[in-house]
């Protein structure tokens, strides 16, 4: 029988994050993302960049291990640690770390 291919964008021993980003008055939707582009540290410093317009959910799966789970909160803070290394933040990210503060 012949093995299907592996949906993970990359090698099986890495995690996946996608964003849930919204658009407003468009919808909702999970932002594309270039398939070397979906580690964690690629998705916070796109993050830190503006890369997303309103960024409201973060997931991250490992198909090869076989779990999934929300990381929202857990980037956010990440993010939060490394404003001291950004000059200036994006409305939006202002807003994403607003939503998501435990505090």
């Amino acid at each position: 029988m012949r093995a299907s291919p592996s949906i993970a964008p990359h090698g099986p021993d890495q995690d996946t994050y996608l964003v849930l980003d919204d658009f407003g008055r468009t919808g909702r939707a999970w932002r594309e993302t270039d398939e070397g582009a979906t580690d964690r540290e690629t998705l916070i410093l796109n993050l830190l960049s503006g890369e997303y317009k309103n960024p409201v959910r973060i997931v991250t799966f490992n198909t090869a291990e076989g779990w999934s789970r929300d990381v929202t909160v857990d980037v956010a803070d990440e993010v939060r640690r490394r404003l001291v290394e950004c000059g200036e933040i994006s409305e939006s990210i202002l807003a994403f770390l607003v939503a998501t503060n435990r505090g």
